[in-house]
Formats: structure tokens, sequence, C-alpha cells
């Protein structure tokens, strides 16, 4: 039983989750009315299960497609959870998981139409279900059409956080949720682009071009540095504007974890162990930053 539970939670890729829970903690904090705990915990439910969702049939369309057969190793933090390729679990267990925590989001998402007396939220979540499926899955497959680090920055940064903001507040589309999401959007494609680059070779391989494929293994570093550029640079924009307060700013300290990370992507392009840290750095850049944001809000 303990190895089964240990084994879903790798599958489920579970520490990941932290990138939608925490944009929309963030977007449900942003509103100055009354805070509604019940909208808030299943807006949290319906946002997580759909990341959930996502990770799963990433798995499944990437192990269909070959691309997390050529490395069986498991590195943790990219290239697949690998338990298809250890026979822990198959194809189908995957894809059967990922429809039972859609069903899941569409019962939370389901009851905050009933409880706001808004259809408007049934159809967004419509669209965004259909986003995070369409960057692994077929016919789109956006991930493999250098358009899942689009995907990402929308699902991870405007969508969750605005989605949050829109929850409590009965507003969308509104510009101030929107800027405030933009260093979310950034540090998840962050993550997600460091994470392509020890995949690069076998991904092309297998048909599936990222934006790493776009400068090659050595020059990959050159997009991560801008990624996290426009991230700083947007906490700085949203202090600026005072649409969050001064505290905020504690965050672009994190800048060096990001040039440690960077420097990480520079030299070791093709050594897979050593990214590994450069993966760890820059969940703890996403993490750190928005557990700031979320303090510049509180106070």
């Amino acid at each position: 039983m303990k190895s089964f539970v240990v084994n879903l939670v790798r599958a489920l890729r579970l520490p990941f989750v932290s990138a939608s829970a925490l944009a929309f903690i963030f977007g449900s904090l942003i509103s100055r009315h009354p805070f509604n705990p019940a909208i808030f915990l299943l807006g949290l439910t319906a946002a997580v299960s759909t990341h959930l969702s996502a990770n799963l049939i990433n798995d499944y369309a990437d192990s269909r497609e070959g691309t997390d057969w050529l490395d069986k190793k498991f590195y943790g933090f990219f290239g697949g959870s690998k338990l298809i390729q250890e026979g822990v679990f198959s194809q189908k267990f995957y894809l059967g998981l990922a429809v039972s925590f859609a069903l899941i989001s569409l019962f939370a998402v389901v009851s905050l139409a009933i409880i706001l007396k808004n259809v408007f939220v049934l159809a967004i979540f419509i669209a965004v279900i259909a986003l995070s499926w369409a960057y692994s899955a077929k016919p789109l497959q956006l991930s493999y059409n250098r358009l899942g680090e689009i995907a990402v920055f929308i699902l991870f940064g405007p969508i969750v956080v605005m989605g949050g903001y829109f929850l409590q507040t009965g507003i969308f589309p509104d510009m101030k949720s929107f800027a405030l999401s933009l260093p979310f959007g950034f540090f998840t494609a962050a993550i997600l682009y460091a994470n392509e680059i020890p995949d690069l070779a076998d991904d092309k391989k297998c048909g599936k071009f990222t934006w790493a494929s776009v400068v090659g293994s050595s020059r990959a570093y050159l997009i991560y540095y801008a990624l996290m550029v426009f991230a700083f640079l947007s906490i700085i924009m949203n202090v600026g504007s005072h649409l969050i307060a001064p505290i905020s700013l504690f965050a672009i300290f994190l800048i060096f974890i990001a040039h440690k990370a960077t420097t990480i992507l520079k030299n070791n392009p093709y050594d897979k162990e050593k990214l590994v840290e450069s993966s760890k750095l820059t969940i703890a850049v996403h993490t750190l930053a928005s557990l700031i944001l979320i303090a510049g809000i509180l106070l």
C-alpha cells in the first residue's frame, strides 16, 4: 500500500501542484471584496484537479508518442514520471486517472456555477481543460509545436490568477489581475523551459519541438534568462504601479538563485544529472517569489 501511494504521488507529480495552487491563492487574495472561503476552496479544488489531470495526460501522451521511452531513467523533474516505462502503471491507468481528475474539477466548477449563478464559470473551465489537454494530446499537441510554453504561461499566469480574482469579485477580464498574474506566468514558463533543455535531443528524435530547439542546447540558457528577467521586471512594474506592496520587491533578491540556475544551464547543457539542479533552483525561485507576492497582497 505504501509503495502504491508513493508511486501515485510520483505519477501525479504532486510537488508541481504548487505552481497552480500558489497562483490561485494569490489571485483570490487580490480582491478587496469580502473573502468567500467556500468559493475559494471549490476554486482551488478545480485549479489543482485540472493541473493534476494535465500532468497525467502529459505522461500518457508522451508515452504513446515514444518520447519517454528513449531515456527510461527517472530524474524527478523532467522526462516524465517513467512509471509506464517501469511497468508500474499502464497508459490506460494514466488516462483513466486523468479523466477522473477532470471530472472532479468539473464537479467543483458546476458547484461554483450554481452558487454564483453564473454559467460563464463553466465556459472558462471548458476552455481551460481543453487547453491543458491540448498541451500534450492530439490533435493539437501544443508542446510538440513550440506552443507549449505559451500555453503554460497562459494557464499558470493569467488564467489561474484572474480566475481566482473572478471567483471572488465576479469581474473578468480585469487589467489589474492580469498585470499581477505576469510574474506567475513567466516563472512557471521558466520551470517548463528548464525541464525541456535536458530532454532536447530525445524530443527531436520523436518530432517534439520546444523553444529550446530554436536556439539549441548550447544557447538555450538565453531564453531561460529572458523569462526570468521578464518575471522580475513585471514584479517591479506592479510595485511601481501601486498594484502590490513594496515588500514584494524582496522577490528581486531571488535573481541570485536564478543566476545560479542560468549558469548551470549554460555550462552543462548536455548533462542531465547536473541539470536536475537547475530545475530545483527554478522551482525554488517560483515558490519563494509566490510566497513573497502573497505576502505583498496580505500586507
